[in-house]
């Protein structure tokens, strides 16, 4: 199976549209995806973009995707952050999400960032087991998540 990693296009939206829901129902809230398919599109290819992303393509369809968008830190300045990193069921295992991962940890480096973050749920032990092979990887359990919506 020939693997090709790209930077996400704007036609590539449908499909991220669809891998996004099925994170979402993976990840047990398939009711909190809000955003609209035009809001998605316009936030990763518009004017200003504020996300940006790279695929995962065989055989000419999106098989996964990671989005990221640009942190900063008052202590260790740009910093990418990892939004999120999916491969649809059907390809997992295959070592797709790791060429992707790889592809993130280039781009960081390419673009001078002092380093990447991201997020786990604690009980997605198959992420976390994914995370650990990485050299230097830490996992914090000090730092919690907070919010507000509108």
């Amino acid at each position: 199976m020939k693997i090709e990693i790209r930077k996400a296009a704007r036609r590539d939206c449908p499909r991220l549209m669809e891998l996004i829901h099925e994170l979402a129902v993976y990840e047990k809230a398939p009711e909190a995806v809000i955003v609209s398919h035009e809001h998605f599109e316009n936030s990763g290819f518009g004017e200003k973009p504020v996300w940006w992303g790279f695929v995962a393509e065989t055989e000419g369809k999106v098989q996964g995707f990671a989005l990221y968008y640009i942190r900063y830190s008052t202590w260790k300045g740009q910093r990418m952050y990892l939004e999120d990193i999916l491969v649809d069921e059907a390809h997992r295992g295959k070592g797709i999400g790791s060429l992707l991962f790889d592809k993130l940890i280039e781009e960081a480096k390419k673009k001078k960032f002092s380093g990447m973050m991201w997020q786990v749920l604690d009980w997605n032990k198959p992420a976390i087991n994914f995370y650990k092979k990485y050299e230097g990887v830490i996992i914090d359990n000090e730092w919690l998540n907070c919010s507000i919506n509108f």
